[in-house]
Parts: C-alpha cells; sequence; structure tokens
C-alpha cells in the first residue's frame, strides 16, 4: 500500500468539521426524500402470534431442540441478525457523536434509529414466537454482547460515513439471503422488510458520501480506501462470531464473493471512484491502494468460492459412494 502523506491532526479536525456544516443541507435534503419514499410498518404484523405458547415460568414448556422448525445454519443467520440490531444503543451513540445531533443530522439520527428499533423488536417476536430458538440462550448472548457494546474507534465523520454507506448494503443482501435461507415464508417476508429499511439508509449515507466526494474528493477517497481496507461487520464482537460468519459464509448467505459483487462494487460505481479526474496526489495515493484492496479482494472470494465448490463436490462424491 502506498505510503499516505504526513497528515496534520489540527487540519484533519477541521476538515471534518467544516464537512459537517456543508453538508447539512444535503442531509437535510436527503432526510425529506427519505420521508417521501419510507413505508412505516408495523413489527407486530409480521409475527404469527397464534402460535405462541407460554414457556414454563408459566406454566408451560420451556424450549427443545424439536420446536424449532429452522436448520441449524438458518438459526445461526437468524441469531447473528438478531443480536446485530440489538447493538442498536450503541450504534446511536457512535452516529450522534460523528454526526452530530444538531440540525437535519439529528433529526436524521433520531429517525434513523427509531427505524431500525423495529428489526430487533420484530425479529425477536418471531424467533421466540415461532420457537425458532433457545429463548434463554438469546437472551443470555444479548446481554453480553449488548454488555460489550460497540466501539468504532477513532473512526472520523467521513470514514463513518464511508463505513455506514457500505454496512448498511451488507445488512440488506444478509437480511434477505438469511430470510430465503429459513424455509418459511413468514420470516422471509419479515426480512425481506426489513432489508428494504436497510437498503433505504444506504441510499441515505451513500447520497451523503457522493456530496462529500464533490466537496473533498482527497479526504474522501481516504476515507474509502481505509474503510474497505478495514470493513467489519457490526456484529464482530459478537460471541463466537468468526465461527458463525464462517458457517453463513458456507452456506452462501453472507460471504467474499457477495460483499465484493453486490456491497463494495456498487457502492464504488455509484460514486465513479476510479473515473474521477478531481484528485490531487493524496487522493490519487489512496485511489491506486483502494485499486489493489478491491483486486485482492476479488482474489480472496475467487479462491474461497473454488475451495466451497471442491469441498461441496468431496461431500457429494462421499455420499454417491456410501
Amino acid at each position: 500500500m502506498t505510503a499516505p502523506p504526513l497528515h496534520d491532526p489540527e487540519a484533519d479536525a477541521a476538515l471534518q468539521s467544516r464537512m459537517l456544516l456543508e453538508l447539512e443541507p444535503v442531509v437535510a435534503e436527503n432526510l425529506e426524500r427519505h420521508l417521501q419514499v419510507v413505508r412505516d410498518w408495523n413489527p407486530h404484523d409480521y409475527v404469527p402470534w397464534s402460535e405462541g405458547r407460554d414457556f414454563a415460568f408459566l406454566g408451560g414448556e420451556d424450549w427443545v431442540p424439536q420446536d424449532s422448525r429452522l436448520d441449524p445454519v438458518a438459526r445461526t443467520a437468524m441469531i447473528v441478525n438478531l443480536l446485530t440490531e440489538d447493538n442498536l444503543p450503541s450504534y446511536h451513540r457512535e452516529i450522534s457523536e460523528r454526526f452530530t445531533r444538531d440540525a437535519a443530522w439529528g433529526e436524521w439520527v433520531g429517525r434513523w434509529t427509531a427505524e431500525e428499533g423495529r428489526h430487533g423488536v420484530a425479529l425477536r417476536d418471531y424467533l421466540v414466537v415461532t420457537r425458532g430458538v433457545d429463548p434463554v440462550q438469546l437472551e443470555q448472548l444479548r446481554m453480553q454482547h449488548m454488555s460489550a457494546g460497540y466501539d468504532s474507534g477513532e473512526r472520523s465523520m467521513l470514514r463513518t460515513l464511508a463505513y455506514v454507506s457500505f454496512q448498511e448494503l451488507a445488512t440488506r443482501v444478509s437480511h434477505r439471503n438469511t430470510g430465503r435461507a429459513t424455509g418459511c415464508p413468514v420470516a422471509e417476508q419479515l426480512l425481506a422488510r426489513i432489508a428494504v429499511d436497510e437498503n433505504l439508509h444506504m441510499v441515505f449515507y451513500r447520497n451523503l458520501m457522493a456530496a462529500a466526494f464533490d466537496r473533498e474528493p482527497d479526504a474522501t477517497m481516504e476515507a474509502v480506501r481505509d474503510e474497505v481496507a478495514a470493513f467489519e461487520m457490526p456484529g464482530a464482537g459478537m460471541p463466537d462470531f468468526r465461527r458463525n460468519a464462517m458457517t453463513i459464509a458456507l452456506a452462501g448467505i453472507y460471504d467474499l464473493r457477495l460483499h465484493h459483487d453486490e456491497v463494495v462494487q456498487p457502492v464504488l460505481r455509484f460514486w465513479k471512484v476510479f473515473d474521477r479526474d478531481d484528485l490531487g496526489p493524496r487522493g490519487e495515493a489512496a485511489r491506486e491502494d483502494l485499486a489493489r484492496l478491491v483486486a485482492d479482494l476479488d482474489a480472496r472470494a475467487a479462491t474461497f468460492v473454488a475451495r466451497r465448490e471442491e469441498a461441496a463436490a468431496r461431500r457429494a462424491g462421499r455420499t454417491s459412494t456410501a
């Protein structure tokens, strides 16, 4: 990776503050657009309440594995998706600190938080009512994950915008594919509804980042490079995340190929990162780094898919000769 020019921390801080002010009208415009296209929905409408029954505390029966109609992979994906949504208080803190709670920025932070809050409510209600997962284990994991919280480190405002542009789209892809993997029409409908929200949130952040590119192309390119290099889903700190993420990847719910093809590349194309002619030396260096990062991601994705297909072929061969 090209060694970036030395940064002046005071100048960087001043730039971030100036960009908050310059982007505020863009935030207001996109908030208005968002409110015109978003459709409110009720979490309770997506839960099959007639399937619910009491647990032992109220005289019923506690959960047993046979209660779940989800296969192990779908259960894992649903738990990961729900625990990710559970950390909303930490996410709210992070974006309110990076974006401020003033004017249109604050209005957006509040609206985004309220919309995201539906997701965890609906997913948990669905899983508990249908006995899709062990509710005791789920509550233990929730306590552990939320107690640890989420900390994005020293991300600047621009890096945060870059991150959420990718992350919201990644979450949309994960939710949609998880819904299909459940084999349950109700769960698929619910997760498709949540995915619509995630897509609208991605569009909001993606548009702000496009405006940032027009105002500060070098600093914005550096932010994009840094987030492509360091990207992790917000649930990366949850218990057993790496093992569960591999299970999800092997099932094709969310893997490196999807990350490259359906998340990173579409967003980069929208920003026209490889077609811009307004970059200075810092921006050009960052774009060269970014090109190498994307090529490396593509290569790693190809390797992963090839190995997954080879493993599947070996399993099929063993099954056919058994």
